[in-house]
């Protein structure tokens, strides 16, 4: 019996390795880097050179998406200070797996999945809600999944180390890297939006 299609969205490298393992076995995986998100461009050719150099010693099929960033920034402007887990968040969640679904459409692949809940920064249900959402607009299955459960995190920095994967230390936009610091001028305007946006 033939394996099923899997385009898995993969973030980067640390996060997909324990995915694929996951899938490798019962489809058969192409991997998608579609990350418009990532900041400034030399971390996003890092991440991508990592994701390449697994593709190779792993065997499977790798494609890249574009690298627009500045349609990205245009569609989460307006909610750059709300921080992880935020509209802001869903909104560029939401334009990476619109564009993996197209491109599983487009190559006739039968089902699509991301890598990107094995962090344990990302909201599993947010991830899985607009997947489903997609799923009914494409006619192409979404696979849910809340990775870092059953070890699924630590399992991938296992994998890191194992395989030497640069890991970054934010998700991977400029607002999530400005917001590592809790004292800056960003993170001081981040809590006053917030507190507007609450009350």
């Amino acid at each position: 019996m033939n394996n099923k299609s899997l385009l898995l969205h993969a973030c980067c490298a640390p996060c997909v390795s324990y995915v694929y393992e996951l899938f490798a076995g019962t489809h058969d995986v192409t991997v998608f880097f579609y990350n418009p998100n990532i900041a400034p461009r030399p971390e996003y050719d890092s991440r991508l050179a990592e994701l390449e150099r697994f593709a190779a010693t792993r065997g499977f099929p790798l494609v890249t998406g574009g690298h627009d960033a500045r349609e990205w920034t245009l569609r989460v402007k307006q909610y750059r200070f709300l921080g992880e887990r935020s509209r802001r968040c869903r909104e560029c969640i939401r334009m990476r797996l619109e564009e993996s679904f197209r491109k599983a459409a487009e190559t006739g692949i039968a089902a699509v999945a991301t890598s990107l809940s094995v962090s344990p920064h990302k909201d599993a249900a947010m991830i899985n809600g607009i997947g489903k959402e997609l799923e009914a607009l494409w006619g192409v299955q979404f696979i849910e999944g809340d990775f870092k459960k059953s070890d699924g995190y630590r399992k991938s920095v296992e994998l890191s180390r194992v395989y030497g994967f640069y890991r970054q230390n934010y998700c991977g936009c400029v607002y999530s890297k400005l917001e590592r610091s809790g004292e800056s001028e960003w993170t001081r305007k981040a809590a006053q939006s917030s507190q507007r946006m609450s009350s």
